[in-house]
């Protein structure tokens, strides 16, 4: 059997990864520091998913799979060994704490003569995750193995489109490895980042146009989903597919995704409504009751989704670069600078940046935007605009 080996046990290691990679006839092994769940994991061989709808909820038992604690590094290094494929989903922040272990794996592949290629994909949400990992392993190895690595050792990247929400703590506290997740399972990867014949795994989609997949997946599904975030906390929703229900809203998400559907279309020469499926699909999983995927999950960290090339900042600018107006990502980002939960320290932080520093400040330090520039200008507008109303609704209901 196959061996397979994936850094990280959480929401897209065993929710996503794991899956795919049993159902193509590997065997498992996950690295994680989460001891109650490796000891799970280890007692059972295998774990639960419930994949789940609006309309039907069905359990899938994925196995054989085992568990190694990442501080091991003997055990890990020989598990990388034996290694057919790979996989990181630890988190962009944590790969740095992962590469001194897939440098001692890639040691003990070349003292023992492997010459067989190991690919791992690089399940993290950061554009250019794989250069960046590779340059950590290669950083972690000595000289004398730089070669080797060269010839026989590729990261990938790879798109994470599969929504999976926390576990409610009595549910985990039922069943560790119980992970409930939406039935999407298609994973875009880098044909170009592989070394030797390009694995057979089920749910890959091997793409040679891999920054279409990755704009596609940022700026309509990522983009999409913060504007219903954004959206839904100024009006009081607790629960994503709760605000999508809003009239308002929907248009707004639904307007937000269409433009940048239109910027793509341009930029990829893509045939007119190619993306419109996509659109109601993605709408009709954001509506996923089943996920329970809340308005603060889809908000927190606003500084992070504000930054210039990422979800909301940088889907504006694709679709001015493009010839297209941002109506409603405008919209959006001017909510997500309003977004003001007490219990999100980032959240916090950016609202006193802006009453101390001001927006234009925030805009050039947050979002990378020149002073001036079309997109400063518009979000300026709308953010008075805003101003102005909440102003008069304060009027209007002084109690």
């Amino acid at each position: 059997m196959k061996q397979a080996i994936i850094f990280g046990a959480g929401n897209i290691g065993r929710g996503f990864i794991g899956q795919l990679f049993s159902e193509s006839g590997c065997r498992v092994t996950f690295v994680d520091i989460d001891q109650r769940l490796l000891a799970a994991l280890n007692q059972q061989g295998r774990y639960t998913i419930r994949l789940v709808t609006n309309e039907s909820s069905n359990e899938v038992n994925i196995g054989p799979v085992q568990s190694l604690p990442a501080d091991d590094r003997e055990a890990v290094a020989q598990a990388v060994a034996e290694a057919g494929i790979g996989a990181t989903a630890v988190g962009a922040r944590a790969l740095e704490y992962v590469a001194p272990n897939v440098a001692a794996g890639i040691i003990r592949r070349a003292e023992q003569g492997v010459k067989t290629p190991l690919n791992i994909i690089v399940c993290e949400n950061l554009k250019g995750a794989a250069r960046l990992f590779s340059r950590m392993v290669k950083a972690a190895l000595p000289p004398a193995y730089h070669a080797y690595l060269a010839r026989h050792i590729c990261f990938v990247d790879a798109v994470i489109a599969r929504m999976i929400p926390p576990l409610a703590p009595e549910l985990r506290t039922q069943n560790p490895g119980l992970i409930i997740v939406e039935p999407y399972k298609e994973l875009p990867v880098d044909a170009a980042g592989f070394v030797g014949p390009l694995p057979d795994i089920i749910g890959m989609i091997p793409a040679h146009s891999f920054s279409f997949y990755t704009e596609r997946k940022l700026y309509i599904h990522n983009a999409g989903h913060a504007v219903l975030g954004y959206l839904g906390y100024q009006k009081g929703y607790k629960y994503g597919y709760q605000a999508l229900l809003d009239p308002q809203i929907f248009t707004a998400v639904q307007g937000a995704m269409t433009e940048s559907q239109q910027a793509l279309t341009r930029k990829f020469n893509l045939p007119p409504g190619e993306l419109t499926a996509f659109i109601d699909d993605l709408l009709a999983r954001f509506g996923n009751q089943a996920l329970g995927d809340t308005i603060f999950r889809l908000g927190r960290d606003p500084a992070r989704k504000l930054a210039r090339n990422y979800r909301l900042i940088g889907a504006a600018l694709n679709v001015l670069n493009q010839g297209v107006e941002p109506i409603y990502l405008i919209r959006g980002i001017v909510a997500a600078l309003h977004f003001d939960p007490p219990h999100d320290p980032i959240a916090v932080d950016l609202q006193n940046r802006l009453q101390q520093l001001g927006l234009n400040i925030v805009l050039q330090e947050v979002c990378g935007l020149e002073p001036g520039s079309t997109l400063t200008r518009l979000i300026q507008r709308q953010f008075e605009m805003w101003q102005v109303q909440v102003g008069k609704e304060n009027n209007d209901n002084p109690n």
